[in-house]
């Protein structure tokens, strides 16, 4: 069940149609269905994401929440946020997650900015979270887009995505690297999934007082398994580059009171700031005005140790 504040647990929440998305896994795991809460008032925060009595969703250190307004620097509060049209950069972490949103119906929340309005719908469709999204701007209109989602994850967790895929790291990975091994002048040095640069990223813990962001480029899923328990991103949206965020800081990060928190981050696009976004690195708005894409979210448990 989707449940936005204010909204009733009745609410019509849409048709069944979600499927496991590989055939093979169906003989090991079974699917565990999700529910998520969302906050509108609170710039369309997801304030859980939980199923099979397990909560998805990490809770951050950070007060002050309550209080943003446009503009304001990022709260670190948990959950998933909405980050658009930038994730770093300016606006820090974007433009919608400090507005409040406004109600359009069931599920479904309206965001307006001064350059775009984003519109999401959040249904249930066979214990999958399905979401919908809609921006509306000028033609030409370049944009980031991520689910800035923070896990609630053991030291044990791991993140599955295809092997070679294209991952950027970001400048804070420079601290683990040989100094010779950055490229002068460049905003992110590419490598292959798991292992870019020789940096294991695909182990999500223990804490080793490190922090690393990067972007698995033209991605469109993955999976985070946590023991017997797996959570799948999945996103699809017709030309528009795709890719998911991955941010690994095992308290290594902020430098007073590090604390751990690790994001994965379905997104469009290819890297974390638009301004560092070269001309495939962003999505635009076509001559329609329009930019719809779909975020599905799926658990399952696992019939045995792997």
């Amino acid at each position: 069940m989707v449940t936005p504040t204010g909204a009733r647990p009745d609410d019509p929440i849409g048709t069944p149609a979600h499927a496991p998305a590989a055939v093979g896994e169906a003989a090991a795991q079974w699917p565990v269905p999700l529910r998520a809460d969302v906050d509108l008032a609170l710039g369309g925060r997801w304030t859980s994401l939980r199923g099979g009595g397990r909560e998805w969703l990490w809770r951050g250190p950070e007060p002050g929440r309550a209080a943003v307004a446009p503009g304001a620097a990022f709260v670190d509060a948990g959950g998933l946020e909405e980050c658009l049209p930038t994730v770093r950069g300016n606006p820090d972490h974007g433009d919608v997650w400090s507005r409040p949103w406004r109600n359009a119906g069931p599920g479904t929340g309206v965001v307006d900015c001064p350059e775009f309005t984003l519109t999401r719908r959040v249904t249930e469709r066979s214990g999958a979270i399905v979401v919908d999204y809609r921006l509306a701007a000028e033609p030409g209109y370049r944009f980031l887009w991520a689910a800035h989602a923070l896990l609630d994850l053991s030291p044990a967790a791991r993140l599955e995505a295809p092997p070679g895929t294209p991952t950027r790291l970001h400048p804070e990975a420079a601290a683990l690297l040989p100094p010779e091994a950055w490229p002068a002048g460049r905003p992110w040095l590419t490598g292959d999934w798991p292992a870019p640069a020789g940096l294991a990223l695909d182990t999500l813990g223990p804490d080793d007082g490190t922090a690393v962001g990067a972007v698995l480029v033209d991605c469109p899923r993955v999976r985070v398994v946590d023991g017997l328990d797996v959570l799948c991103f999945e996103l699809a949206c017709d030309g528009q580059p795709v890719g998911v965020g991955l941010w690994r800081n095992l308290r290594g990060w902020p430098e007073t009171n590090p604390y751990r928190s690790l994001g994965v981050e379905p997104m469009l696009g290819a890297a974390f700031d638009l301004a560092d976004a070269g001309p495939a690195d962003a999505a635009s708005v076509p001559p329609s005005g329009e930019v719809a894409w779909r975020l599905t979210v799926s658990a399952h448990r696992q019939r045995g140790h792997r």
